[in-house]
């Protein structure tokens, strides 16, 4: 079986009411989706996402990237993104697998293929699957239906498709991560701290210890990673955490503000219009709406 028959086999009989079938496997999930979404905010962690059918587009910044079937999206720091689901329909639906990019085996590959240049650059890059990672991320979902297998050799296979990853054409950049002196990796320890607390004041001495570096050094090199300041980097978690609580589990915009930690609903409301483009009793209005009836303004023919 190919990796799309897989995938597609798994999804079917697995994915939820929001596109997502989960998997036993930590990090690793499938979509699916039948027709273009609506945009989708999200501070995305490092992750290779393997495009099977249908396309997507992602935009970080000023950065678009259209990608499709047989491509890979690969993100190596934690940055805002606004993704759509272009291209899609009941016959053809959209699929795609997604790995969460593991550190600790990283660091332990790295280890072991010995000292090599590795690359910050822009933290989203799109470029065609490699067969080794194609073929690996498919030997990895078919252990998903044989439970004894997968308890013996889920490990290994993991550690695999990290390792043609890192083989690949952007390995540079998956490097970083795993290199315990570089600023991706010495980032990504504040990163943990702000998701683990964002709904709190967090002093910002704080996560530059957590990174190991002077307060002004830790402000730069945020900035540069994921073109956001720490503190534009929190509040952003909390507007993205208050709008999925809006959208999936119907609390009120004061609810939703005083949940993620503001103790002001206009200045929530303020700070999420600015992000989302409308209020919030709006945005939500506008996103349920097209949820039901679809977006009013699809890009089905994109990518």
């Amino acid at each position: 079986m190919t990796l799309l028959e897989v995938a597609t086999r798994y999804a079917d009989m697995h994915v939820d009411t929001h596109g997502v079938a989960q998997t036993s496997i930590p990090g690793l999930v499938v979509l699916r989706e039948t027709a273009a979404t609506t945009l989708q905010y999200a501070i995305s962690k490092p992750l290779v996402a393997l495009v099977l059918q249908g396309s997507k587009r992602v935009t970080m910044g000023t950065n678009t990237f259209n990608f499709g079937a047989a491509e890979s999206l690969l993100i190596t720091t934690d940055v805002p993104t606004v993704s759509q689901i272009a291209r899609a329909s009941i016959g053809k639906p959209y699929y795609s697998v997604v790995l969460e990019l593991n550190p600790k085996i990283i660091s332990t590959l790295v280890d072991e293929i010995g000292a090599s240049p590795f690359m910050a650059g822009l933290p989203i890059r799109v470029s065609p699957t490699d067969v080794e990672v194609s073929d690996a991320m498919r030997r990895l979902l078919c252990l998903l239906d044989r439970p004894e297998a997968l308890a013996v050799l889920r490990e290994q296979q993991v550690r695999e498709l990290h390792y043609w990853l890192l083989c690949g054409q952007h390995g540079g950049a998956i490097r970083a991560l795993g290199v315990t002196d570089s600023h991706a990796r010495r980032l990504s320890h504040a990163v943990e701290l702000i998701r683990a607390n964002f709904r709190t004041t967090i002093r910002m001495e704080q996560l530059a210890e957590a990174a190991g570096m002077s307060l002004s050094a830790f402000h730069a090199h945020f900035r540069t990673a994921t073109s956001l300041s720490p503190l534009q980097f929190q509040k952003q978690l909390r507007l993205i955490e208050a709008r999925r609580a809006m959208l999936a589990e119907g609390v009120t915009p004061s609810q939703a503000a005083f949940s993620v930690g503001y103790e002001s609903v206009p200045q929530f409301t303020r700070e999420y219009a600015r992000v989302f483009g409308q209020p919030p009793a709006r945005d939500i209005r506008t996103a349920k709406f097209c949820i039901k009836n679809g977006p009013s303004n699809p890009v089905s023919d994109v990518g």
